[in-house]
């Protein structure tokens, strides 16, 4: 835990180097430039068109606003560093801006394993319990729900951002990674890693465990519950009110997992194929999550419908 017995010194920036390897750099640039595009349009799409329809303004739907701004976060945090290596050949980062962007990582990393389970609460709550529906998720506590998450990945993100801002340096600002996070400036520091990798790994690991966790505990409840019914109708209805959130939960949680069961067996990962696999385990889920709601959700399909017919009614406008 302690530090060495070096000469520190008062770092001012830190030095990219997780992507000196990349090969084809501006067409790799090129392309998360492109997925953090669709990832932004989308995100912001379904925000705006919750956000000025009061009929969506119901509980699923604050939670799917909820996880957008949670995909908007995560993803620009990590992009905007790694675009500026790759397109615009400067791989420092300045110190201050390098915390902020450790900051929202890990804010982003905190609160979509939340952000996912509180959507499974929802349809719990929808299929289990319809006719208390209403009265258990109130706009209110939804709200209170929504900032207790946030309130919680903040206090996370300041725990990882607030021990690296105290670490010494003895002087190497690299950061073999794509961008600035708790791990990459732990292993510039000079310190013993090893205390400090295995009390996030501890904490990141128990944060998905749980969330997974209760996630599948909803969903053992909703199976249970859809095979009480009667209809095959009713049951095919019931079931596909959830199949936007099961796409959304394989997608984040899959890679995380098995990135975590890889590293258990004694596997060990490379820093580029880690970059890599942080990289597609971040932009991929949160590709994802705006496409499947936009298209799987049929209020919010009919509502973006409307909007593109009422353009072609009235293309001065």
């Amino acid at each position: 835990m302690e530090p060495n017995n070096r000469t520190t010194y008062t770092v001012t920036e830190f030095l990219i180097t997780g992507l000196d390897d990349v090969q084809h750099p501006k067409l790799v640039g090129a392309a998360i430039l492109f997925v953090l595009f669709l990832i932004l349009i989308g995100s912001i799409t379904n925000i705006c068109v919750i956000a000025f329809n009061k009929p969506l303004h119901t509980p699923m739907y604050f939670f799917i606003c909820s996880l957008a701004v949670v995909d908007i976060v995560y993803t620009s945090s990590i992009s905007v560093t790694m675009l500026n290596v790759l397109l615009g050949e400067e791989r420092r980062v300045p110190y201050a801006p390098c915390m902020i962007q450790c900051f929202l990582f890990h804010l982003g990393s905190t609160m979509e394993p939340f952000a996912i389970a509180l959507m499974a609460y929802d349809r719990l709550i929808a299929i289990s319990y319809p006719l208390r529906y209403q009265t258990i998720l109130t706009n209110t506590n939804v709200c209170l729900l929504i900032m207790a998450t946030w309130a919680v990945g903040c206090i996370f993100a300041s725990l990882w951002t607030g021990i690296v801002n105290n670490l010494p340096f003895c002087g190497s600002n690299k950061l073999p990674y794509s961008f600035c996070e708790y791990a990459a400036l732990v292993r510039a520091a000079c310190v013993n890693p090893t205390f400090y990798f295995s009390v996030a790994s501890t904490v990141a690991t128990t944060i998905l465990w749980v969330n997974l966790a209760l996630i599948i505990f909803s969903y053992m409840k909703i199976v249970y519950e859809v095979m009480q019914m009667s209809s095959s109708k009713d049951r095919k209805k019931t079931f596909n009110t959830c199949v936007s959130h099961m796409i959304v939960v394989a997608c984040f949680f899959i890679p995380k997992v098995l990135l975590i069961l890889v590293t258990r067996v004694g596997l060990v990962l490379t820093l580029s194929h880690r970059n890599g696999l942080i990289i597609g385990s971040t932009l991929g889920p949160s590709l994802v999550n705006p496409l499947v709601y936009c298209l799987k959700t049929k209020e919010i399909r009919g509502r973006l419908k409307n909007i593109f017919k009422r353009s072609e009614i009235n293309p001065n406008m």
